[in-house]
């Protein structure tokens, strides 16, 4: 057999010689015709690289099959470009909404997210998960809390991470960035008992929840300044089911005209409860809920509550980590994002 038929001459030599080692960063300047510094610029995003010679350099990264050694640039930077995430809890509409933020912030700026799911909130399995997270190359943590598990003064995290933490009450020792549960709760239950209601029962969230005592709290605290007294407390789990068990609860005293839930799943439940019982709402029950969940507008009736700006959290995380990364160092202290209430057809004045 001939050579040329050994190795189709329609092949160019380039890239036969591309098959048979790794490109290197020289090979790709000399394809495209441009210095290894300019490569390197593409690489790793920087600006100063004209349009054309971009597309250029990334023509010949692919004909060469080159890629860039990640591992080298970090070490050369001094950074992974990566900021890892520790929750506790995929299950709850808040913990996956701010973690599809800050991964949307994060990728804004150029960074990647790892995250690490942990399933019991021990110091332990904290502990745990920051090794975890170091082995695989993290800049800086954003804990996502559920529990007061920072507030423990017992815990204490790795002083060479930076760290911010969600929805805690662990501002003395980190920084934290959270929703204004006291004042959305403040206006939910101040919209009911504007509306003439007497007072407001409250479906409030799990006992452990830092963001379920916060409302709880805030429900009780406006109630008794405007001189009413706080009825029964019926607690949930943030689903929908436990809002439906609850639900049958508060149909049966025929003294609840207007029910805060401390969450949109609940209330979904306490509105299906409601309608099993033959207690119409809003004629007969007023229902507020918590999030603002891309589905309230579509319940039945489309469901008052408390508009949570979920982006603006995961921006502000994402914002705080890299500041601390690139200026200040570690921060501590709350930020607070302001809620709003959103009025639909789920409240109304006591029927007559």
């Amino acid at each position: 057999m001939s050579t040329a038929e050994e190795v189709p001459t329609s092949v160019p030599a380039r890239a036969r010689r591309g098959r048979e080692r790794t490109a290197s960063m020289a090979d790709v300047a000399r394809l495209a015709g441009v210095s290894s510094q300019t490569v390197s610029r593409v690489s790793n995003g920087y600006a100063g690289v004209t349009e054309e010679t971009r597309r250029q350099v990334l023509a010949a990264m692919k004909e060469l099959g080159y890629r860039p050694n990640s591992a080298a640039r970090a070490l050369k930077r001094g950074e992974f470009r990566t900021i890892g995430v520790i929750t506790f809890s995929l299950a709850t509409t808040g913990n996956v909404r701010t973690l599809e933020a800050i991964a949307t912030s994060a990728a804004s700026e150029g960074y990647a997210v790892t995250l690490l799911p942990v399933a019991v909130p021990t110091q332990d399995e904290v502990r745990g998960a920051f090794s975890r997270l170091e082995e695989l190359a993290v800049d800086a943590v954003i804990v996502i809390m559920e529990v007061h598990l920072l507030d423990a003064a017992s815990l204490t995290l790795p002083p060479h991470v930076q760290v911010v933490v969600v929805d805690s009450d662990a501002g003395d020792h980190y920084t934290v960035v959270d929703t204004d549960q006291a004042g959305g709760s403040r206006a939910a239950v101040r919209h009911l008992l504007d509306l003439g209601h007497d007072t407001v029962w409250h479906l409030a969230g799990p006992e452990g929840s830092f963001a379920a005592q916060r409302r709880t709290d805030a429900w009780r605290r406006t109630l008794t300044e405007a001189g009413r007294t706080p009825p029964p407390l019926v607690r949930g789990d943030w689903s929908a089911e436990s809002g439906y068990r609850a639900g049958l609860e508060l149909a049966a005293r025929e003294e609840c005209t207007a029910v805060f839930a401390a969450n949109d799943q609940m209330a979904l439940g306490l509105l299906r409860a409601l309608h099993a019982r033959g207690r119409r709402v809003p004629e007969d029950v007023s229902v507020i809920g918590f999030d603002d969940i891309p589905e309230a507008g579509s319940f039945l009736p489309p469901l008052t509550t408390v508009h949570q700006d979920f982006a603006e959290v995961g921006r502000l995380c994402v914002a705080a980590v890299l500041r601390q990364m690139r200026e200040t160092g570690p921060e501590r202290g709350t930020t607070l994002v302001p809620t709003r209430l959103v009025t639909r057809a789920s409240t109304a004045p006591p029927h007559a």
